[in-house]
């Protein structure tokens, strides 16, 4: 262990850094002294920590910076889940990696019901990526004129954005203002990556463009116009990544045999919860907990998991139909991708290969429109169970019984 002491010799003298240490070292060896670094400074064993699986040569170099080990979440699954989307046909298990006891039995539950019916009808009905930089304008004429611009010149900023990529379409420009400050909305069709980094390379070609032909000062690449990890309502309305709505009809035999509850208290609760209750407390979420299947399938599955926050914004509705209830769910913002970013992390790429669309598609951007169909689907199951259990006064059992709480 002379090597060992060397290392965490110099780093505690200053003379090596902790995230130069690649620099010196393979990977895995970087990974090894960094953590036992940290357990000196800090007089914590990590042992737990530096136990994994995940090859990390790509890791060090494409994920994280000043690698001491991984978190592992436990991964479940649900399903059988039939879906009947454009992108994805099929039975599905849906992978969720969550620490949340009760969730994967409850998203369970819902596949079932889902399936008995006949599975869910899923449509994505938007497709586009955003960034939106921001210019400072001399005054209120000048940000007129700035925005005139951009209206006349679509086909110029097109060909900017689209000179950085041999995959990215520019498909929308939409600019705003707000006083002297132009934002200009740019969205994007990114195949099948999320294609926050293919947009953001596009974008700062097309204000730089605008800022040369215009004179309006480029202040920001990101005025969050997007809008990036950040409730917001444009996101809600225009959408960001893809727009998605899944839907399945319920007969009352079903719905009173796996929910134990009636589609009149089903639609009910629904309003009263989802709806009024939203309303009153001014939530962007108007569903009763999205969320949960899009954070536990984004974390399986290597997408960002920050962008849990515009997944939340979905909306569920009950409506009582001849014979039973329909329900839906759609979700005006899901930004997933199935290479690049975390889909290469070994456990990541597991679980999107468990449902099929690891990798590229074919066409380009049918894998990652299939994922969204997907997880919107396992957000239908999660709403029906949960409204079920709700409507049937289940709720505080289901937590005692299964460890939530």
């Amino acid at each position: 262990m002379v090597i060992m002491d060397d290392y965490i010799g110099r780093l505690r003298s200053g003379s090596l850094k902790l995230y130069a240490l690649e620099k010196e070292l393979p990977p895995r060896d970087a990974v090894r002294v960094r953590r036992a670094y940290i357990e000196g400074e800090t007089g914590v064993t990590l042992d737990a920590v530096g136990s994994f699986t995940i090859g990390i040569d790509r890791v060090v170099r494409r994920n994280i910076e000043n690698m001491i080990g991984a978190v592992q979440v436990p991964l479940g699954v649900a399903g059988p889940l039939r879906v009947k989307g454009e992108y994805a046909t099929g039975s599905y298990y849906l992978p969720l990696a969550t620490t949340e006891g009760a969730l994967v039995a409850s998203v369970n539950r819902g596949c079932a019901l889902v399936t008995r019916a006949g599975g869910a009808d899923v449509r994505i009905l938007r497709d586009g990526m955003t960034r939106a930089p921001v210019f400072a304008a001399r005054d209120i004429v000048h940000a007129h004129e700035t925005v005139t611009w951009v209206e006349e010149h679509e086909e110029e900023i097109r060909e900017a954005a689209e000179s950085t990529t041999s995959h990215g379409r520019l498909s929308d420009v939409v600019p705003f203002v707000a006083g002297t400050s132009v934002f200009v909305r740019l969205e994007f069709d990114t195949k099948d990556a999320m294609g926050m980094n293919m947009v953001t390379i596009a974008s700062q070609h097309v204000g730089e463009l605008i800022e040369r032909e215009t004179g309006a000062r480029l202040v920001a690449l990101s005025g969050n116009m997007c809008t990036d990890k950040k409730p917001a309502a444009i996101n809600l309305v225009r959408g960001r990544g893809k727009t998605v709505v899944a839907g399945v009809k319920l007969d009352d035999g079903l719905i009173g045999d796996l929910l134990k509850t009636d589609a009149e208290t089903l639609a009910s609760v629904n309003e009263r919860k989802n709806l009024v209750g939203s309303a009153r407390a001014a939530s962007f979420g108007f569903n009763a907990h999205a969320a949960n299947v899009v954070a536990a399938m984004f974390i399986a599955c290597g997408q960002d998991a920050a962008h849990v926050v515009e997944g939340s914004t979905c909306i569920t509705t009950v409506e009582r139909v001849d014979g039973g209830a329909y329900v839906a769910v759609t979700l005006p913002s899901l930004p997933v991708g199935t290479v690049g970013g975390g889909t290469g992390v070994d456990t990541q790429r597991d679980c999107l290969e468990l449902l099929g669309v690891y990798g590229g598609g074919d066409p380009p951007g049918t894998h990652a429109r299939a994922l969204a169909e997907i997880v919107a689907a396992g957000v239908l199951a999660g709403e029906l169970s949960l409204l079920g259990a709700l409507a049937a006064q289940h709720l505080a059992r289901a937590h005692r019984q299964l460890g939530r709480g």
